[in-house]
């Protein structure tokens, strides 16, 4: 799958795939300087990169596991979704989940967008649904073994 981006500012960089098998592509901080996140603070880092998903596929944004557990640091969303209608620039809401400032720098790889195709479901309002044996149990209902 070829996906076209275009860059908002020169000094944006293009998503990467750490391995061969990757999921995500990781989007990068694009920054005039470092950016300072206080501990229990959110802030908006900008990517500089805009993105023609196909139709019938979504770009999810997640966090990067080793920015989330090694400094606290994860999308404030926790998903963010980018639709394929979507054309302007990637932003990620960063917050720092730790007790200590964090500190992000231009090109500090910020999140993971992996791209997935989607249904489209047509929501069909009726008096009642289906039995199941699971019934209406919610949170913890299956039980733990």
């Amino acid at each position: 799958m070829i996906i076209n981006y275009k860059k908002t500012s020169p000094k944006a960089i293009c998503p990467t795939y750490g391995t061969e098998f990757s999921a995500g592509a990781d989007l990068y901080a694009l920054l005039e300087e470092d950016v300072t996140i206080k501990a229990g603070e959110t802030v908006l880092l900008h990517t500089g990169i805009a993105a023609e998903l196909p139709e019938g596929y979504v770009g999810l944004v997640f966090a990067r596991s080793g920015l989330a557990t090694k400094k606290g640091l994860a999308p404030a969303n926790k998903v963010g979704v980018i639709d394929a209608d979507y054309r302007g620039e990637i932003m990620v809401p960063i917050h720092n989940h730790s007790t200590e400032d964090r500190v992000i720098s231009h090109g500090e790889r910020i999140a993971q967008m992996a791209i997935v195709p989607f249904l489209k479901a047509e929501y069909n309002e009726v008096d009642e649904l289906s039995e199941t044996v699971r019934g209406q149990g919610g949170f913890g209902s299956t039980g733990t073994k």
